[in-house]
């Protein structure tokens, strides 16, 4: 009895999904999954600073090179991580609390047949698609490594993605953060040990970042296994097809959100293979190494918001979710506005940590990120609008606003502008997809807007 009182009197002092949500108390939720976000992204760009410093600038153009196939299979753990808890908070919010138990239990199992499925299908195929990405001589073998050792722990990758979005529907946000913090630390200290002290290269960089997914991916894992505190527990259940398929259909966005950004990210080495060579892909690695970092912030507000639009959908609370909305966008405007004044003043030293060592590169890394970074002023509205549509399981109009964004209008500017702008027109490409991203989300938000009562 004591034990259940000692849970009641904890849940009191926590916030809840159900709560009435102050700028303040939104802030304070959400924070946990900002830094969570935010420290995922910086242990991921530890690997690149330290090929690129102890091993060099063409293995870590291969790293890049490769990336973007290796962020298409996590990122199927990512579909069912956002869509899963999409379809879980709004279950809590219908107050169906052992159905939505079910529905988690469902979203692990789903996690882990596909992802060793996709494991060894991965392992089997890294060659030929390092070769058709367009790795030369010198680049592929550090590419199949590199990608070859990551697939083995593709599995923990898929599931901490998964975890990421769940633990805050769990009401669990600061767990979500210490486990990231620890896979990070994990990730840090091995790079340190693996690439600088034995010098490993990039199969130690590979081997540091599957061993602190296993962090990431087995400790939630263990922690919904074990009776816990929280909203949610793995437990008995068959698998369904139906609200397997929910999960995917509403979580589409954030796949086809990888997906795009991916391929569009091979297209983009391919053009800058064209029109700068080694050199543009290396640059291009370090912008999307920064860009990770800024956007994260982005994603973590996101992530972190979207368990309370769900409850507060599924519970019927309309004044809520418009308060929601309102003060996100006003939250993603303030922030983007600070992010590109700060961007611009730390290009030069953000360039200098990762390519100091050579000045062409240098230059055209500090243009590059001095470019790109103007798009952050609307990138977070377009996040947060696309994960706002997930969170109201509309799956259809969420994906509708990824695909555009990641995959039609970055497409076509980085295919355009190059001819118009030459190198610049690459870096132009971001701020213009952006852009065009941004009234095609101001324009759903407005269509939908009755429908959902916001």
């Amino acid at each position: 009895m004591s034990s259940e009182n000692e849970i009641v009197k904890r849940r009191k002092t926590d916030i809840q999904l159900s709560d009435h949500f102050t700028y303040r108390k939104l802030l304070r939720f959400v924070l946990p999954s900002i830094v969570m976000m935010v420290f995922t992204s910086i242990y991921g760009v530890v690997d690149g600073l330290f090929v690129s410093n102890f091993v060099g600038k063409t293995s870590f153009a291969a790293i890049n090179l490769i990336m973007p196939v290796l962020m298409i299979f996590g990122g199927i753990g990512f579909m069912l991580g956002t869509g899963g808890s999409a379809l879980v908070a709004k279950t809590l919010g219908e107050q169906k609390p052992e159905l939505a138990k079910r529905y988690f239990t469902m979203m692990i199992w789903t996690t882990l047949i596909v992802g060793v499925t996709v494991s060894l299908a991965g392992i089997v195929i890294m060659r030929p698609i390092a070769v058709f990405l367009g790795a030369d001589e010198s680049m592929l073998p550090d590419c199949v490594l590199y990608g070859r050792i990551t697939m083995i722990f593709n599995v923990t990758f898929m599931l901490q993605n998964v975890f990421q979005g769940f633990l805050i529907t769990a009401e669990k946000p600061k767990l979500g953060l210490a486990t990231t913090v620890a896979a990070g630390l994990t990730n840090m200290t091995l790079d340190a040990l693996f690439i600088g002290g034995l010098k490993w290269g990039v199969a130690g960089a590979a081997l540091a970042t599957g061993l602190s997914q296993c962090v990431g991916g087995l400790v939630p894992l263990v922690y919904f296994l074990c009776p816990n505190t929280s909203l949610l527990r793995l437990t008995k259940t068959k698998l369904e097809i139906r609200p397997i398929l929910r999960a995917c259909g509403n979580g589409a966005s954030e796949m086809v959100s990888n997906v795009t950004a991916s391929v569009v990210g091979m297209l983009y080495n391919f053009q800058l293979l064209k029109y700068a060579g080694e050199n543009g892909v290396a640059s291009y690695g370090v912008l999307m190494y920064v860009q990770f970092i800024f956007v994260a912030v982005f994603i973590g507000y996101s992530i972190g918001s979207a368990p309370v639009v769900g409850y507060h959908y599924g519970a019927g609370n309309h004044e809520e979710l418009k308060g929601l909305l309102r003060k996100s966008i006003l939250l993603m405007g303030v922030i983007g506005f600070c992010m590109v004044l700060v961007a611009q003043v730390l290009a030069a030293p953000l360039s200098k940590v990762f390519v100091g060592y050579d000045r062409e590169l240098f230059n055209m890394t500090v243009r590059a990120l001095r470019i790109a970074s103007s798009a952050f002023l609307v990138v977070g509205f377009n996040i947060f609008a696309s994960s706002f549509f997930t969170a109201l399981n509309n799956g259809g109009v969420s994906a509708a606003i990824s695909f555009l964004r990641t995959f039609i209008f970055k497409l076509s500017a980085v295919l355009i502008l190059p001819l118009l702008l030459d190198l610049d027109g690459i870096w132009w490409a971001d701020v213009t997809a952006e852009i065009f991203a941004f009234a095609i989300s101001v324009l759903f938000l407005a269509v939908k807007r009755k429908k959902y009562h916001y």
